[in-house]
């Protein structure tokens, strides 16, 4: 196959569609975090949680959709550690994020171990199935591509709409843009700028967990360490990329599956004359290289990262 044709295929784009659900959840999670003001680089441990606890319900018994609501309640759970620290207390969203981070992941492995002490492979459970949507999946080319996902991709594409219309069709949602370049407004108006950021953070968080999910419980059929493999610090390079936009934020996870799903193939065309590293790099040479295009002209929510406190002006 010519490797232009490769971008032809309907197998191509249904591949970097799966790789781009778990990006998208965190993406939206990510991108209601900071435009309420807050950074949360707590995003890849609150991955690793979400799919250890999403996985480890599904398993006890709690069914699929409830293992995907154990992950929001521990993805959401980590949020609020992060944002009670940083946004009442005013500490470091660096710091504590990155102790989030370490928290949740090694959280999530000792809970992993305490309940399977004796496990040498991880067991494994039924995950979601493609769906099967009458006349749309018999479509060709749309079809296999986009038709025949599994129903958490369904979700994923759902909730971008969701967030799109919280954030510029709701009084909410132009609360929480404001709170992230003005908070002193925001408190003139009779709100409350910790309660805001709080939830923001937390429901942010509770997103980000199913990215999580997706990899245990639709992707693949159990976890193990090191699934999640950086995808959270992708996320956060893809907020950027998106100006902080839900749509932008679909075409930048998009982009990354198709980066991704292609060097994957390119390595059976050309693997022979390069280092499968070469392969394995291109799809965050290439992210980098368009985030640092994008990144000049991004508009920045003005009082991310700034600690704010009652009474202040």
């Amino acid at each position: 196959m010519e490797i232009l044709e490769i971008l032809l295929t309907a197998n191509f784009w249904a591949a970097a569609i799966r790789i781009a659900t778990p990006l998208i959840f965190g993406v939206l999670g990510a991108l209601i975090c900071e435009r309420a003001g807050v950074l949360n680089l707590g995003i890849e441990g609150i991955f690793v949680a979400g799919a250890m606890a999403g996985w480890m319900a599904a398993w006890l018994g709690a069914g699929l959709w409830g293992g995907v609501l154990v992950a929001m309640l521990a993805g959401g759970f980590f949020g609020l550690i992060h944002a009670i620290l940083t946004v009442p207390l005013g500490l470091s969203q660096h710091v504590s994020g990155l102790g989030v981070t370490l928290l949740a992941t090694s959280a999530s492995y000792f809970a992993y171990r305490t309940a399977l002490p004796d496990v040498t492979s991880p067991p494994r459970i039924t995950p979601f199935q493609p769906l099967d949507i009458p006349v749309l999946s018999d479509l060709p080319f749309l079809g296999p591509a986009l038709f025949q996902q599994t129903p958490m991709t369904a979700l994923a594409f759902f909730l971008v709409i969701a967030v799109w219309w919280l954030l510029y069709r709701t009084p909410l949602g132009l609360a929480i843009r404001a709170v992230g370049d003005n908070p002193a407004a925001v408190e003139a108006q009779g709100l409350s700028v910790i309660g805001l950021r709080i939830g923001a953070v937390t429901a942010g968080s509770a997103l980000m967990a199913l990215g999580g999910a997706f990899l245990t419980m639709s992707a693949f059929d159990s976890f193990f360490f090191g699934m999640v493999n950086g995808r959270g610090w992708i996320c956060i390079a893809l907020t950027v990329f998106a100006s902080w936009r839900p749509g932008k934020a679909l075409i930048g996870a998009l982009l990354f599956g198709a980066f991704d799903a292609f060097q994957v193939r390119l390595q059976t065309e050309v693997g022979a004359f390069l280092p499968s590293q070469v392969f394995l790099m291109l799809p965050y040479i290439l992210s980098i290289a368009a985030l640092v295009i994008v990144a000049r002209r991004a508009d920045y929510p003005r009082a991310m990262l700034q600690p704010w406190f009652k009474g202040e002006r």
